[in-house]
């Protein structure tokens, strides 16, 4: 698939790809961590169908994205922003998947006027929320998100070494997921197509360095620069329940403080069952705003 470059203010280049119906509802899918623009979603004809017109794009120091050193959470408004004003869209809607939850967030809070609808797919929730944050989380999602603050040094040159090890073989990452990951969720990587799907995302995600999934881990662990009760927007939280990448808390726990947000924790699915979820989500995002509830 083809891709575009557009350029911030500050010189930085964004590259992003469109798919689906050309004239759909526009939706910006915000990947996880680490991840790219690549990563998994709907077939084509699934897009036309859901008439939707789909926009991915690498995060800074992702993919083909530039660094943009020290972001915060927040940051990404303005360069969805750049993107949507390259594709000439005035309004349009955002879900962001694991890593890109907060992202998503992030873009309805601070373009209220261009964002009419947000979903959040096993989300994070914000470092200092009030939950037992790594309950139920796995060891190496832990060790990335409870690092001391005064041990930073040390989380990135973990990352570092991870994300080298991905770039020369994408296929380490998931062997390495697939020991910690849940029942669910292994039974997802099963299949063959989504392991390809996968691979060609980590090893996009890398391909300019690891600097995209270590700015990824910090802005996550730091203030993200905006505030949940400023979202006005109708918006979906769904989570898998047996979730041990980012326990389902943390779901319940942004839902709690979105001020219209509606809650799905579904039984028998965990972390990847997002990608499954997707189409129902976006099927949702194309509604036409009077009928959501």
């Amino acid at each position: 698939m083809s891709y575009s470059d557009v350029y911030t203010s500050g010189g930085r280049r964004l590259r992003y790809e469109v798919s689906g119906a050309r004239d759909g509802v526009p939706v910006f899918l915000l990947h996880g961590t680490p991840g790219s623009r690549v990563g998994p979603r709907p077939r084509a004809g699934v897009l036309y169908r859901l008439g939707i017109r789909l926009i991915s794009y690498d995060r800074p120091g992702y993919g083909g994205s530039d660094r943009h050193r020290g972001r915060s959470v927040a940051d990404c408004a303005g360069d969805i922003a750049a993107i949507a004003d390259d594709l000439g869209l005035d309004k349009f809607t955002v879900v962001g998947r694991s890593g890109g939850g907060p992202h998503a967030l992030a873009a309805a809070a601070l373009l209220p006027e261009r964002v009419t609808r947000a979903a959040v797919l096993v989300s994070l929730a914000p470092h200092d929320a009030e939950i037992d944050w790594f309950g139920g989380m796995m060891p190496s999602n832990v060790q990335e998100f409870g690092t001391p603050a005064q041990d930073e040094s040390r989380l990135v040159e973990s990352l570092r070494l991870q994300a080298d090890r991905t770039r020369r073989s994408p296929v380490s990452l998931l062997d390495s997921l697939r020991q910690e990951i849940a029942g669910p969720d292994r039974q997802v990587v099963r299949d063959l197509m989504m392991q390809q799907l996968l691979v060609e995302t980590y090893a996009e995600a890398m391909r300019g360095g690891p600097y995209g999934w270590i700015d990824d881990v910090l802005a996550n662990r730091r203030d993200w620069g905006f505030r949940l009760k400023s979202i006005t927007q109708p918006v979906r939280v769904w989570h898998g329940a047996e979730d041990n990448c980012v326990p389902p808390a943390h779901a319940r726990w942004l839902a709690e403080r979105i001020p219209n947000a509606e809650l799905t924790v579904q039984s028998g699915t965990a972390h990847f069952g997002a990608m499954e979820i997707l189409p129902e989500i976006l099927s949702w995002l194309a509604q036409p705003a009077a009928v959501l509830v």
